[in-house]
């Protein structure tokens, strides 16, 4: 037997109103029964009605609020070009990738734009997932941007791993270390170098001169730096001194020490093999050597720092100045192309308008470049535009895959010929 625990009261009748009696002298109560079907009369047909767009009621447009130019806007004017691409004010370079299009296209653009943007921290890893996702001929473009950016960063050994990888997985060779070249460019071409005196003794009180020239760095000003009048520094300014003096080195900036033969020999007779301080002064007097010695002087030092601190040294790298000058005049460039090298940051190419004009089919030489952010490849599309326009043939030769997949994204492809090279 079941018994219900949430059993329902008894709903109760509704009680029906007592009948009252009716008042001798009321009227009789008829009732009349409505009939259920009534009878449904034809209704008329509307007229015909004819819409148009006049007769819809429109609203006016809102105002937008007239915005207040900006400095320099008119030297990008990038309105009369057919980029087909979408330009938004997203935080990644201001290109916002379709969603709807081809998925390797839209990785590849996001890859060539951090790099643009100097965010190598980031491309790596991408790079790195990139060419395990994408395979065949996809996969390739990956590849080749990946082997590029290694050159392009320096990073000799990641290169020659993933060269083992690439010949495994792609049954191919893999493409060989060839950094980037540098060219002879003539001193009319070149821009005049600002010099920069190092004088005194700098401690992290008296650093401001770091400071400046830290800036100086940052914009890739051309510098002829003075170290003759630098008597001392201090470990904490001699570490910043050879942080930024590496760095311009391995960006290929247009930097010269002056002088530094003296200031060498000063730091080589502060520092004591075997007694393991002052390493940042250590770390100065390498990089100092790297740049104005020779390899063995430098290797000779380089073996005392590792005794001294039990660590491993830097190695020796050639400075791109110095292989410029030991270069081969027959292997230098004997055409009439203009030469671009380093990084290409911020630029308006103005020197363009004279070469352009000047030659029959004008060649812009890449191959020395490392780097093109997202404003100079805008600039150099609008230099070269016109003459498009006019029906003149602009070559681009040899420009690494990062650069002319930018070069592609903001369309330089359609202004010019790039030719890049097979790797």
């Amino acid at each position: 037997m079941v018994f219900s625990f949430f059993k329902k009261p008894p709903q109760k009748m509704p009680e029906r109103p007592s009948a009252r009696p009716r008042a001798p002298d009321a009227p009789p109560i008829v009732r009349t029964v409505t009939p259920l079907v009534e009878e449904v009369k034809p209704i008329d047909p509307l007229p015909d009605l004819e819409f148009t767009s006049a007769s819809i009621p429109t609203r006016p447009a809102p105002r937008l609020p007239e915005s207040e130019p900006v400095d320099g806007a008119e030297d990008l004017d990038l309105s009369d070009l057919d980029f087909d691409r979408h330009f938004t004010e997203s935080s990644v370079m201001a290109i916002d990738l379709d969603p709807d299009g081809d998925p390797v296209q839209a990785e590849i653009e996001q890859v060539v734009v951090l790099f643009a943007n100097e965010q190598d921290a980031v491309v790596g890893p991408l790079l790195a997932s990139l060419v395990e996702v994408y395979h065949g001929v996809e996969g390739l473009r990956f590849w080749r941007l990946y082997f590029d950016f290694l050159q392009v960063t320096g990073d000799r050994a990641a290169f020659d791993r993933l060269g083992s990888e690439f010949a495994l997985k792609c049954e191919t060779s893999p493409p060989t270390w060839n950094p980037p070249q540098i060219h002879a460019v003539s001193s009319a071409s070149r821009p005049v170098a600002r010099s920069f005196v190092l004088q005194g003794v700098l401690t992290a009180e008296s650093a401001q001169p770091v400071v400046e020239l830290a800036g100086l760095l940052k914009r890739k000003t051309p510098l002829r730096i003075d170290c003759g009048k630098l008597i001392s520094c201090d470990d904490e300014v001699a570490g910043q001194l050879a942080s930024l003096l590496m760095q311009a080195r391995r960006a290929a900036l247009d930097v010269q020490l002056e002088n530094a033969e003296a200031l060498v020999h000063r730091l080589r007779e502060r520092l004591i093999v075997g007694q393991a301080a002052s390493e940042p002064t250590w770390l100065l007097l390498l990089e100092l050597l790297q740049q104005t010695s020779t390899q063995e002087m430098f290797e000779e030092k380089a073996i005392d720092y590792a005794v001294t601190f039990e660590l491993s040294p830097p190695s020796w790298e050639v400075p791109p100045a110095r292989l410029a000058k030991s270069t081969p005049a027959a292997t230098r460039p004997r055409d009439e192309a203009h030469y671009f090298s380093g990084s290409l940051k911020n630029c308006r190419f103005e020197e363009l308008e004279s070469f352009l004009e000047g030659q029959e089919q004008p060649v812009l030489d890449f191959s020395g470049v490392t780097r093109m952010d997202f404003l100079s490849a805008g600039q150099l599309v609008n230099r070269i535009a016109p003459y498009k326009a006019a029906g003149r043939e602009i070559l681009i030769r040899s420009p690494n895959h990062l650069v002319a997949e930018l070069m592609a994204v903001v369309g330089l492809n359609k202004q010019a010929r790039i030719i890049v090279p097979k790797s």
